[in-house]
Formats: C-alpha cells, sequence, structure tokens
C-alpha cells in the first residue's frame, strides 16, 4: 500500500508523540487520556461515586480514565457507533447516542436519576473539508447538548471537544443559552497545530 506525503507526516509525528509513547506506557488506549487527566486535575470533574456517560468514547481512554476516577462506587457508561473493547468498570454500549432506544439503554445503566457528567469527544468522519467537517461536528454537538437537557443534573458538568472555525461562536452560544457557566480548555496534549479545543459548562439551566 503507497501512502501519500500526508499520511506519511502523521505516521512518522503519530510515532515521535511523546503522549502517544507515555499512553501506551500506562495503559491507556489512546493519547486523548492525558487531555482529560490533565483537565480534571485543574477542574475536579470526576468524584468517587459520579455517574458519568462517555459519547463518541471509542477506543475508550477517556472511558479508562473516568472509570479509574470514580471509583469506588461510580458508573462510567460509554457509548459509541464503534465498537468497543471491554474496560473494566464501564458499561460499555454501542448505538447512537441520538437514538432512543440507545438513550433508554443509557438510563437503565445510570440505574436511576441522571448524569454528573457528561464527556463528549465526539468528531464526524473526518472528510478533509474544513468547513464540511465542522458543520458536521457542530451537528454532533448539538445533539450532545440535546442529550445533557434530558439525562444531566442540574449541577454536572458538560466538557465536550469543539473546532475552531465557522461553527465556534455559533455552539459557543448554544452552549451559552443551556449552561450558566462555559470556559475553554486546551490541554498540552492537544496539539498545537490542531484546531480542536474543550468546552467546559457547568450549571444546566433546567427549561
Amino acid at each position: 500500500m503507497v501512502r501519500s506525503k500526508s499520511s506519511r507526516r502523521w505516521l512518522q509525528r503519530h510515532v515521535a508523540d511523546p503522549f502517544v509513547r507515555r499512553a501506551r506506557e500506562a495503559g491507556y488506549r489512546s493519547r486523548a487520556a492525558f487531555k482529560l487527566l490533565e483537565i480534571d486535575d485543574r477542574e475536579r470533574l470526576l468524584r468517587q461515586g459520579a455517574k458519568v456517560v462517555d459519547l463518541g468514547a471509542a477506543p475508550g481512554g477517556w472511558s479508562q480514565v473516568a472509570a479509574e476516577r470514580v471509583k469506588p462506587g461510580g458508573r462510567v457508561i460509554a457509548v459509541d457507533l464503534l465498537e468497543i473493547a471491554p474496560i473494566s468498570g464501564v458499561t460499555v454500549l454501542r448505538g447512537d447516542f441520538c437514538a432512543a432506544a440507545v438513550e433508554e439503554a443509557v438510563v437503565a445503566a445510570l440505574g436511576g436519576g441522571k448524569a454528573d457528567v457528561v464527556l463528549s469527544d465526539l468528531s464526524p468522519n473526518l472528510s478533509g473539508i474544513a468547513s464540511a467537517d465542522q458543520a458536521r461536528a457542530a451537528v454532533l454537538l448539538r445533539g450532545a447538548i440535546a442529550f445533557c437537557r434530558r439525562q444531566l443534573k442540574p449541577g454536572g458538568a458538560f466538557l465536550a471537544k469543539v473546532f475552531q472555525g465557522e461553527e465556534f461562536a455559533s455552539v459557543l452560544t448554544a452552549l451559552k443559552a443551556v449552561f450558566r457557566e462555559v470556559r475553554t480548555r486546551k490541554p498540552a496534549a492537544s496539539r498545537g497545530e490542531s484546531r480542536e479545543t474543550y468546552l467546559l459548562a457547568r450549571g444546566l439551566i433546567e427549561p
């Protein structure tokens, strides 16, 4: 198989990435685990006994971190269209989180009550066309916001990946309409050249 120059550059950068090496050494499934670790160290989102829903969880790096930090007594529910290999302390659900049947399964897995934290590392299948990819990512995020309105406690937290670009302002406005406080976070494990950033929302406004 002949690789393009861009894919070869990505592979070289990936192999040399210190967070990739650290993820392997720590047993995390992705370097993204360190993004959540850094944000949680600062913000104290994941507490013992908390109920956490991880949307777009595959391959499971964030769910691994969450499961470590909410024990004993916590619950983590990982949801993705893609298959996720079993993770200790995590209930894995395969499907579209916007589908009624999948959301019902989330509610059952929560065991009563609502989530303390909703995580969203959702990303569409990228086309390479920035405007189209950002628009599709914004649609996913709006779906996650709607999910929070139904399944997140009023005092809970929502952490979501977003992309800088044409859709960023509208996404930020949508979050501020639903949450009392929204902050931007750019962890060190998020590559500097990447358009991704993270929004942390707290204080869900009850409808």
